[in-house]
C-alpha cells in the first residue's frame, strides 16, 4: 500500500478548498456595481443574497423583514419574493457593496471563517427559505453547505492516534465520484488505501459517457463535494467536460491520484475466516494478480451497465449501432436515416443534437417521461452572479444552501401516497395531483400546435413514479421538427436496414435505419455485477441477493464483514437533492466503522442479521407510501421482483442521522 504520510494535517476539520474560490477585492465602479447585481437578473438568485451579506459583514441590519420571502412560494419563478421585494434586495446589496469598496464598511473575516453560532445560523437560513427552519436541519447544513469554510465531515481521528503502527490497508473499487471522496478521507485519516479503476482515467460516469448534449440533471452548484465547491461553475447545469474536469481536478488536489491503479479491474473478491482479510482478483490488460486488504468500499456505481433489449432481428442489422453510454464518435451521423430506442432521460439531451445532423430521426418511446420545465438548463451563469460569487464572501455557498434546500425537503411530500387516496393509476394523493397538474401545463403549452405528438407524450402514470426528466423546451421542439418521427407503437422486429413497430391493430411502420441508437438505459438493479463477492462461509452476496439487492444503510450486509458500499440498495435520491450528498454520508459512515475497528483493535465488523432485516422492512414500507412504489409503470427503480430496490423513501436529514455515527450494538466484532 501506498503510504499516507502528510496528510495528518488536515484532520482538525480545516481545509483549504482544493479549487481557487479567493474572494476578489471590489474595484468597481457604481455603475458596474449596479449592473452586476442587476446581472443576476433571475429571482431565484435572490433570497440567498441579503443573508450573505449579513454574514459576510457580521451585520444582521441588511434583513429587513419584510423582504423576506414567502417560503410557500420559493418554487415558484418568482423565488417567493414580489417584484418590490426583488427591487428592495437589489438595492440594499447594492449600497452595502459600494460602502466596502468605498472602506465604510467591511466584510468580517471571523464572521465567515469562524463558527458561526448555530442560533444565527438558523436565522439566516430560515430568512433565506422564507421560513422557520426546524433546529435538527442545522447541524447537517452547518456540515453540508460549508457556510464557515470548514470541512466538518473531515475525519476528526488519525490512524497514527488511535491504533499507532497497526496495519488496515483498505482497497476501493472505483475512481468515480465516490471512490475519489473515499480516498481522500482515507487519505485525511491515515489509512493506507489503493484505488482500482477499470478505465484509465478518474470521473466514472462522467468519464464514459460522451454522447452529445451529456450533462447533469441537478445544479453543479448542488452536485459538487461540500467541502470542494468552485465559485465559477460556467454553466448552471454542467455538461459532461466541465464535471469531468471537476474530478480530475479534485483527484489531483485531493493528493488521490498517486494512490490509483488505473486499468485495473476487480473481478472478484473473497473474504478469509482465518486471516479475517479480503482478497480481491484484479485484471489488468496483460496480467492478472491478487490483491489482500482489510476492509474494501466499492464505489462502482449503479449506472455503469448498460441494458441492451432482446429484439427479434438485431444481428440481422446491416449498419452500426450502438448504446448511448457507449458513444461510438467514429460513426458518421451526418444525413443518415438514424433511428433511437428509448425516449428517456439519455436521449432527450442527445436527441435534440442528433437531429441537427441526421437526414431524418426516428424516436421509438416505449413510455413517456414527465419533463419539468427549467428555462436555465442549458444557459450559462449570468456575469452578474459570476460577480457577485467573485466579490461577496460566502455568496457562492449560500445560494447552494438555497438550491439545496429549495430541490430537496419540499417536494417528497408531492410523491408521497395520501391515506384513502383511492385512484392511484394517474396520481397518488393532493400534493401529486397538483404536481401532475403543473407538469400538464407545461406539456400544453410545448405541443398546443400539435395535440397529436401531445397525446403520445403525455405520461398515464404518476409524477415521480419514474425519473422526471429537465427541459428548456428543446425536446418538444425537437420533436416537431419536419425531418423527426416519434412513435410510441412496440418494436417487433429489426431487419437489414429498417427498425419495425406495430401499433394495436397490428399495422406495421418500418422506420428507415442506417444506424440504430440504443438509448435503453442501465441494469441499475444489478448491483456488484460482474464482480463476485464471497463473504462468511463461502456465501456469494449474488446468491443472497437473488436480483434483489438490500443493504443496512445502503452500505452494509450480513456476512461481508469490512464490505462498504456506495450507491449501494435503496440509496437513490429521486426529487430530493444531490447523489453527491448521499455518497459524503456513505462514507462518512464507513470511515465511522473503520475509526471503531481501529480503536477496538478488532479485526472485523460484520452487521447483524436482525438489524439489517428491520431496517429494509422500514424502507420497504416506506417504498409503498411514495408514487415510486405503488405504480405499475415500468422503471428501473425497481428489481425484477417488482420491489423497489433503488430509491430512499425518507427526508435527507434522516438519512444523514442514521449514518453520522455508527451504532457498535449494530455489529458483531471479531
Amino acid at each position: 500500500m501506498a503510504s499516507s504520510s502528510g496528510s495528518k494535517a488536515r484532520i482538525d476539520g480545516v481545509t483549504a478548498s482544493p479549487l481557487d474560490n479567493r474572494i476578489e477585492p471590489i474595484l468597481a465602479t457604481d455603475d458596474e456595481i449596479r449592473e452586476a447585481v442587476a446581472g443576476a437578473h433571475l429571482s431565484s438568485f435572490l433570497p440567498a443574497l441579503l443573508p450573505a451579506l449579513a454574514h459576510a459583514l457580521g451585520d444582521d441590519s441588511v434583513l429587513p423583514e419584510w423582504v423576506r420571502p414567502n417560503g410557500a412560494s420559493i418554487r415558484d419563478e418568482s423565488a417567493g419574493l414580489t417584484p418590490g421585494q426583488a427591487r428592495e434586495i437589489r438595492r440594499i446589496a447594492i449600497e452595502a457593496l459600494i460602502d466596502v469598496r468605498d472602506g465604510n464598511r467591511f466584510f468580517d473575516d471571523e464572521a465567515t471563517k469562524s463558527n458561526i453560532s448555530s442560533e444565527r445560523l438558523r436565522r439566516l437560513m430560515s430568512f433565506a427559505i422564507g421560513e422557520t427552519i426546524d433546529a435538527a436541519y442545522v447541524p447537517l447544513m452547518r456540515e453540508e453547505l460549508s457556510v464557515t469554510g470548514n470541512d466538518l465531515r473531515a475525519p476528526t481521528w488519525h490512524t497514527d492516534d488511535v491504533a499507532p503502527g497497526r496495519s488496515f490497508p483498505v482497497a476501493i473499487i472505483g475512481a468515480g465520484m465516490s471512490g475519489l471522496l473515499a480516498g481522500h478521507r482515507l487519505r485525511q485519516a491515515g489509512v493506507d488505501f489503493l484505488i482500482f479503476e477499470k478505465n484509465d482515467d478518474v470521473g466514472g460516469t462522467w468519464l464514459e459517457n460522451t454522447y452529445p448534449g451529456c450533462r447533469v440533471d441537478v445544479s453543479n452548484h448542488v452536485y459538487s463535494y461540500s467541502f470542494a465547491q468552485r465559485n465559477d461553475w460556467p454553466n448552471y447545469f454542467s455538461s459532461q467536460p466541465e464535471l469531468l474536469d471537476y474530478f480530475r481536478t479534485c483527484a489531483d488536489e485531493f493528493g488521490v491520484r498517486e494512490h490509483i491503479r488505473f486499468g485495473h479491474e476487480v473481478s472478484a473478491m473473497t473474504w478469509s475466516d482465518d486471516d479475517q482479510r479480503w482478497t480481491l482478483k484484479v485484471n489488468a490488460p496483460n496480467s492478472e494478480s491478487t490483491h489482500v486488504c482489510s476492509a474494501v468500499i466499492s464505489a462502482v456505481g449503479q449506472l455503469n451497465r448498460v441494458n441492451m433489449p432482446t429484439i427479434a432481428g438485431m444481428d440481422d442489422f446491416a449498419g452500426p449501432s450502438f448504446h448511448s453510454a457507449q458513444w461510438d464518435h467514429n460513426i458518421d451521423l451526418d444525413d443518415k436515416d438514424v433511428v433511437v430506442i428509448g425516449a428517456g432521460a439519455s436521449a432527450s439531451q442527445f436527441v435534440p443534437h442528433v437531429a441537427e445532423r441526421t437526414a431524418h430521426l426516428s424516436v421509438l418511446q416505449r413510455t413517456p417521461n414527465w419533463f419539468v420545465p427549467v428555462p436555465t438548463y442549458h444557459e450559462p451563469v449570468a456575469d452578474g452572479l459570476q460577480w457577485l460569487f467573485r466579490h461577496l464572501p460566502g455568496y457562492a455557498q449560500w445560494y447552494r444552501f438555497w438550491l439545496f434546500w429549495r430541490s430537496s425537503e419540499g417536494l417528497l411530500p408531492a410523491c408521497a401516497v395520501d391515506d384513502g387516496w383511492e385512484d392511484l393509476s394517474m396520481a397518488t394523493g393532493v400534493d401529486n395531483a397538483a404536481l401532475r397538474e403543473l407538469l400538464e401545463q407545461w406539456l400544453r403549452l410545448c405541443y398546443a400546435d400539435r395535440p397529436d405528438l401531445h397525446d403520445l407524450v403525455r405520461p398515464m402514470y404518476p409524477p415521480a413514479a419514474k425519473r422526471i426528466v429537465l427541459d428548456n423546451g428543446s425536446w418538444s421542439t425537437t420533436l416537431k421538427r419536419d425531418d423527426v418521427t416519434l412513435d410510441a407503437s412496440p418494436i417487433i422486429r429489426i431487419e437489414t436496414n429498417t427498425v419495425v413497430t406495430a401499433d394495436a391493430e397490428g399495422s406495421e411502420t418500418h422506420h428507415p435505419a442506417d444506424v440504430i441508437i440504443y438509448a435503453t438505459g442501465f441494469q441499475a438493479s444489478k448491483f456488484l455485477t460482474p464482480m463476485k463477492v464471497v463473504g462468511t462461509g463461502g456465501r456469494d452476496l449474488h446468491d443472497i441477493w437473488d436480483g434483489d439487492a438490500r443493504a443496512y444503510l445502503g452500505v452494509v450486509h450480513p456476512g461481508f464483514p469490512n464490505f462498504f458500499l456506495c450507491y449501494g440498495p435503496n440509496t437513490n435520491i429521486v426529487v430530493n437533492g444531490s447523489i453527491i450528498y448521499f455518497s459524503e454520508c456513505e462514507v462518512h459512515y464507513a470511515l465511522g466503522v473503520i475509526e471503531m475497528l481501529l480503536r477496538t483493535n478488532a479485526a472485523s465488523a460484520n452487521c447483524r442479521q436482525e438489524v439489517h432485516d428491520a431496517y429494509n422492512e422500514r424502507i420497504d414500507v416506506g417504498n409503498l407510501r411514495m408514487a415510486w412504489g405503488v405504480s405499475t409503470v415500468n422503471s428501473w427503480y425497481k428489481a425484477e421482483s417488482g420491489r423497489v430496490a433503488q430509491n430512499w423513501p425518507f427526508s435527507l436529514l434522516e438519512y444523514w442521522e442514521q449514518t453520522r455515527t455508527p451504532n457498535p450494538a449494530d455489529y458483531h466484532f471479531a
